[in-house]
């Protein structure tokens, strides 16, 4: 990863909350301290990488992070914008109730009907899941055609949860079906009169004009997906947490992508719980050694001096009952968790790394590479 020259993209997905913007911001870090000029992006319209990385990031513009002499800059997104002219057009031209009267009154109640049999407005006022995405990442391949900041090497994508991230790569076909519908609706317009042009205040040049921008998004998320399946320049990491449904998912995720013949061959099992049980198990094996000797001399002489070391020992005896069930039913987890990745035809066919679950809060670039120094070996 750190010394290949063709791949320079890397989408790091997989279910909600299990470290994504962790990994991703740890290995951007990685990819900066070996030397190469890398941007992190958010897509996620629940941000965290500013979070991350202890520094605020947001503002559509690519922002240096500290302590990384230069080299590590990061970016969240917010699509809201563009997904609102996404839609501007589908409310433009809608067929209201009114105008459908109005030009049923004049004898044109057959081209209203067949305009509004386009549903464009029920089409493109909710747009569908994974648009926001799309956008995002087509924003950021417009910036690295920017002489400004053509100088990226690495750009690692903290991605929106799985959902998201798959439904994008059947947004083109989408986008054919929703544009197709909108020249039918301007042909329609076109042989129209001034006049019902005018009900709807929709020009010759506004027309034109929004089929343009639609048709340069189609383009732009048509590029969104030939830059997710090509091999030789983008990888697609796939994180999880040691548990079954994480582990399902990711199972599912990783049959997604090649069915759409997106390059994955790693994945991060995040948060695994490294402790000896055993280590537990003798802790309070011992604590409850204890405090059967004290009891036993709560008879004699000493009683009333005893009896605070004995209800003190007591509460050491319940804490380490506790962790030895906490860390027993955790092990079990995680173990059937493990072995579900190396039965999965699929998973275990990928390059597996566990990555510790930490005492401390992963936050702030120290932070960061001291957690990627971990994981990305």
């Amino acid at each position: 990863m750190l010394d290949g020259r063709e791949r320079k993209y890397y989408m790091v997905g997989g279910k909600g909350g299990v470290g994504k913007t962790s990994l991703s911001s740890s290995l951007a870090v990685k990819f900066a301290s070996a030397g190469h000029k890398t941007l992190v992006v958010s897509t996620d319209p629940a941000h965290s990488l500013s979070d991350s990385l202890a520094q605020n990031v947001r503002g559509g513009q690519p922002v240096e992070v500290n302590d990384t002499d230069g080299m590590l800059y990061a970016l969240e997104i917010d699509p809201e914008s563009a997904k609102a002219e996404f839609t501007q057009f589908a409310r433009a031209t809608d067929m209201s109730g009114g105008a459908r009267d109005f030009m049923s009154s004049v004898g044109l109640g057959g081209f209203a009907d067949s305009i509004a049999d386009l549903k464009l407005g029920e089409l493109l006022d909710t747009p569908p899941p994974g648009l926001d995405e799309a956008i995002a990442i087509a924003k950021v391949l417009q910036f690295t055609k920017d002489e400004k900041f053509s100088k990226f090497t690495r750009i690692v994508f903290d991605t929106a949860p799985t959902g998201h991230t798959l439904r994008l790569l059947s947004l083109p076909d989408f986008l054919d079906a929703s544009i197709g519908k909108i020249v039918r609706l301007r042909q329609k317009l076109t042989s129209a009169t001034d006049a019902v042009k005018g009900i709807f205040g929709v020009g010759e040049d506004k027309q034109d004009d929004a089929v343009e921008k639609l048709e340069k998004l189609k383009a732009q998320v048509k590029e969104v997906r030939t830059l997710f399946r090509n091999k030789d320049t983008t990888e697609f990491i796939i994180v999880t947490i040691p548990t079954v449904l994480g582990v399902s998912e990711s199972g599912r995720l990783l049959q997604s992508l090649r069915d759409e013949d997106v390059p994955c061959k790693r994945l991060i099992v995040n948060q695994v719980l490294k402790v000896n049980v055993d280590d537990f198990k003798a802790t309070a094996a011992e604590a409850r050694d204890a405090q059967d000797a004290l009891v036993a001399r709560l008879s004699g002489d000493d009683a009333e001096a005893l009896q605070k070391y004995v209800d003190l020992n007591a509460k050491a005896l319940k804490a380490a009952q506790a962790a030895v069930t906490f860390c027993s039913v955790k092990e079990k987890d995680q173990t059937r968790a493990l072995q579900m990745c190396e039965e999965d035809a699929g998973l275990n066919s990928l390059n597996r790394t566990d990555a510790p679950l930490f005492d401390m809060e992963i936050r702030g670039v120290p932070a960061l590479k001291f957690f990627g120094d971990q994981v990305w070996r």
